[in-house]
């Protein structure tokens, strides 16, 4: 059953600093991997090495070079010397840009090693048509710090995109429409140059560390992964109709490294069938960042929506499926239909060492549990009629 003892014990065991490919962050996959060898399943570990170039040097080599190219338009430089500067950033700026289409792929500047742990747990059914429908059920084990907390650097790229397309303007009419202007548009663009570099050095100054416990980003999210698995390790509790796969996956902080690594080596999964839920930063409130909505996903939804628990469960509205940023938003761009399961007001707090089990309801865990449970087992109970 699903027990909130359980719950609280497990959001205080996994509520510690757990940077992707740290010996913090194996603690935390070897603490999950002891829980599965208690309930006595089988699991798999897919040990994988990624770069940290992705997440945390390429925003701000992307973001310098652009400002950098605005700089020197801007000044007017001589043309030789705009043209070698502005040249060389705009090769750096594509080079990364190519490079980062396959982020796994890279295997330079800091090469680290992380690992997903995958459990699969059979329907009752033994027809073979349901052997490839799967409920998929994701929670990442990592937690990082950084300098400002998410709303901050969302204010920041914005004002940096806003003053860097104002900026790109202003250059435009000074140096193509308005000839003979050049010093009226040069006093215009000294605004959002000036926005510009400021949120630029922001950027520059942001780093990552190991400060925060992590426990809504994401030890809400493991710790309802795991009260699920024990419910699901009981066999009358088991669906008919799905397998359950339990997916727990690292160095999703670090530029989605684990679920990607998951994807590539994915065989056998019927994405038209199959059902995800991303587990992402569950505090005191429930969103659902719906994906692809297949009639699977649109009967889930609705009863989601519509519990007999008395859970508030809304909807995101966000264009990126199963939320921005995550392993869901990975799968939901893939076309795989789902849920991501989180909250939008933690970003006050999270990636801060202010993200401690305080901010967790885990009253509200259960009852979210317990009405995943409900809703799987009316879908699965009605919809294959």
């Amino acid at each position: 059953m699903i027990e909130q003892a359980r719950i609280n014990k497990n959001l205080k065991e996994f509520s510690f600093p757990r940077l992707s490919g740290t010996e913090f962050e194996t603690k935390a996959f070897n603490k999950v991997k002891e829980e599965v060898e208690n309930l006595n399943l089988e699991f798999k570990i897919q040990n994988f090495t990624f770069s940290s170039f992705y997440s945390r040097i390429y925003p701000k080599v992307a973001s310098l070079s652009v400002s950098l190219i605005l700089l020197f338009l801007y000044l007017s430089l001589p043309i030789i010397v705009s043209l070698i500067l502005n040249l060389t950033l705009l090769c750096i700026l594509i080079g990364s840009f190519i490079l980062t289409r396959k982020p796994e792929k890279i295997q330079f500047i800091s090469k680290l090693n992380s690992q997903n742990l995958l459990i699969k747990i059979k329907s009752t059914s033994n027809e073979m048509e349901n052997n490839n429908r799967i409920a998929l059920f994701v929670s990442h084990l990592d937690s990082k710090g950084q300098r400002f907390t998410i709303k901050k650097r969302i204010r920041m790229i914005k004002l940096w995109l806003f003053s860097s397309i104002i900026l790109a303007v202003v250059i435009i009419l000074k140096y193509l429409i308005f000839r003979g202007f050049e010093i009226l548009f040069f006093i215009i663009g000294l605004f959002p140059l000036i926005f510009n570099i400021f949120t630029t050095i922001m950027m520059l100054l942001n780093r990552t560390d190991n400060s925060s416990d992590g426990a809504t980003d994401n030890a809400s999210g493991i710790t309802c992964n795991l009260e699920l698995l024990n419910y699901y390790t009981i066999l009358e509790n088991r669906l008919t109709n799905y397998n359950m796969w339990f997916l727990f996956t690292g160095a999703e902080e670090c530029g989605t490294m684990g679920i990607r690594y998951f994807y590539n080596n994915l065989e056998n999964f019927d994405r038209k069938k199959s059902i995800i839920f991303n587990f992402e930063s569950i505090a005191n409130h429930v969103y659902l960042f719906p994906g692809v909505k297949g009639d699977h996903a649109k009967d889930i939804d609705y009863l989601l929506l519509n519990n007999n628990r008395n859970l508030k469960i809304e909807h995101f509205v966000t264009e990126r499926v199963f939320g921005a940023h995550s392993d869901g938003g990975f799968l939901g761009d893939k076309g795989f239909q789902g849920f991501g399961i989180g909250e939008v007001e933690a970003y006050a707090y999270m990636h801060t060492p202010n993200d401690t089990i305080d901010k967790v309801d885990t009253r509200l865990l259960e009852k979210l549990c317990l009405v995943l449970t409900d809703t799987l087992k009316e879908h699965d109970s009605n919809f294959f009629k």
